[in-house]
């Protein structure tokens, strides 16, 4: 079978994917790349969904890519805005003729003794293949093809239409409809006053809170930034305000978790008014155990005030034929019935990974830096912050890595590979949040370690050091040239098990 061969090979076009190649192209000047992308545009989540009002929660001046001002007066942006800036992105850069849509990567082979990785991936019904000696995942953290939805009893009496955010009807008229969104993320504090504008109510049915904060859609100060000053310094100052801002709240909301809380719930009080029982919106965890809903403009409570929207907490019993009957007696009557109920969490876009032909187990490994898998050479994977904004990371990420090949070219390498960690090292679940999405995936994500490099803070300031001054050489990355072979290569260590609550 003929083969392509490239210095590095990019998985994913999305905002990351687009990101990592502009990267590529200027700090590693004449390596041959090409982005395989399974689908056939330019965008990842920003092409895929395309429900009513998709946005951005976080702002676009850190959501963003570092080398590319945003420009538009709105901060918390439109799915199509987004999906034209990462568009402009590419084509500004010359990232298109490099893209390989319509290839879906299903395998990734690491030989040592040639130190390539062999990548097989899916087009228009065959298996193609591709060698390189760096290989880049942005293929995002979820699946693609199947969201999240929990079993349902009764869901095959239901008479209305039944619909997963992930997979939205270009044609679905819900004007003068009655509405239930099932969820209560970011998926349905978005999707629940966008409808509302037609429907002829919306109810969100939550089985418990999550926490709210309004923002306004556009950002006041970037905009007089913006026209005061040169756009790339308005922008850096912007997106650092920003991340200082995200940083504070966050630590503070660690730190005092009962007065974060009652703050946020003072809030949503005065939007609501009063007499509104906040019940709905008073989470059982602390704020940031699990990552909080943007409301822009406070639409969401504008709908329930306006009488558009109603949120029940309760739990589901059965669906009908008219809707769902619930724990408490209570029926909700529907035309459509929404699951925002979550999306499933892969690493390396679900694509079997293998070294030497030992098959990886991501489950069991620890991750390097958040970003390379021990025992796994020339690999990386971006993953972004949880919270804060996932650009912020896949920038320094693919910054890293850039200097993690010039290195290598300038010392004659030809592998790195993270060694495996101290067996001793106490290690948990990747992510710092307790969402459900992680809960499930956890024993299919790699493990963080206690310390060192092994550690994944999820803290930009600190993460700027890491990756863009800190030794690359660290005693944790274990080099070695074409032909040198090292004892006991690649022989996994068990693992000392730790989580927590």
């Amino acid at each position: 079978m003929e083969i392509e061969f490239f210095d590095a090979l990019i998985v994913g076009a999305g905002l990351s994917g687009i990101g990592a190649a502009v990267h590529l192209q200027r700090h590693c000047p004449g390596k041959t790349f090409a982005i395989l992308e399974g689908r056939e545009a330019i965008g990842g989540t920003w092409d895929l969904f395309r429900y009513p009002g998709i946005r951005s929660d976080s702002d676009m001046h850190t959501l963003g890519y570092n080398f590319k001002p945003w420009k538009n007066p709105k901060a918390i942006a439109d799915g199509p805005t987004i999906r034209a800036y990462v568009r402009e992105a590419a084509d500004e850069n010359g990232i298109v003729p490099h893209i390989r849509f319509k290839h879906l990567v299903r395998r990734l082979s690491w030989s040592s003794a040639d130190a390539l990785w062999t990548v097989e991936a899916e087009h228009e019904g065959r298996a193609v293949l591709f060698a390189a000696r760096y290989v880049m995942m942005c293929a995002g953290y979820y699946r693609y093809s199947a969201g999240y939805t929990p079993e349902f009893a009764g869901v095959a009496r239901f008479k209305g239409t039944l619909i997963h955010p992930q997979f939205w009807p270009e044609d679905l008229d819900y004007a003068g409809k009655r509405v239930v969104v099932i969820g209560s993320g970011a998926t349905a504090v978005t999707l629940v006053p966008a409808m509302a504008e037609k429907a002829a109510h919306v109810t969100m049915l939550q089985r418990s809170p999550t926490y709210m904060v309004s923002l306004p859609a556009a950002d006041a100060i970037a905009n007089w930034l913006r026209g005061h000053l040169p756009l790339s310094l308005a922008y850096r100052l912007t997106r650092w305000k920003n991340v200082l801002l995200q940083l504070i709240f966050f630590n503070a909301a660690r730190a005092f978790p009962e007065q974060t809380k009652q703050r946020l719930l003072r809030l949503i009080q005065e939007q609501l008014g009063p007499e509104y029982d906040l019940a709905h919106f008073t989470p059982r965890y602390n704020p940031w155990d699990e990552r909080l809903c943007v409301v822009p403009d406070s639409d969401f409570f504008e709908a329930i005030k306006a009488g558009k929207v109603s949120v029940v907490t309760d739990h589901i019993d059965t669906f009908t034929e008219t809707g769902l009957k619930l724990q408490t007696g209570q029926e909700l009557e529907a035309d459509i019935i929404v699951t925002a109920t979550g999306l499933e969490l892969q690493f390396a876009g679900g694509a079997e990974v293998t070294v030497d032909e030992r098959p990886i187990e991501i489950g069991k490994t620890v991750l390097y830096k958040g970003m390379m898998f021990s025992g796994v050479p020339n690999l990386a994977s971006v993953f972004g912050y949880t919270n804060a904004s996932w650009t912020l990371r896949a920038d320094l990420l693919a910054e890293y890595f850039c200097r993690l090949i010039n290195f290598m070219d300038a010392h004659g390498y030809a592998q790195a590979r993270p060694k495996e960690p101290d067996p001793a090292m106490p290690v948990k679940p990747f992510g710092n949040l307790k969402s459900g999405y992680f809960k499930r995936a956890e024993d299919r994500l790699p493990r963080q370690g206690a310390n060192g490099p092994w550690r994944n803070p999820q803290n930009y300031a600190f993460d700027i050091f890491r990756f863009r001054f800190g030794a690359i050489d660290d005693g944790a990355l274990e080099f070695r040239r074409n032909g040198e072979t090292i004892a006991g290569e690649f022989s996994p260590t068990p693992l000392v098990e730790t989580r927590t609550n």
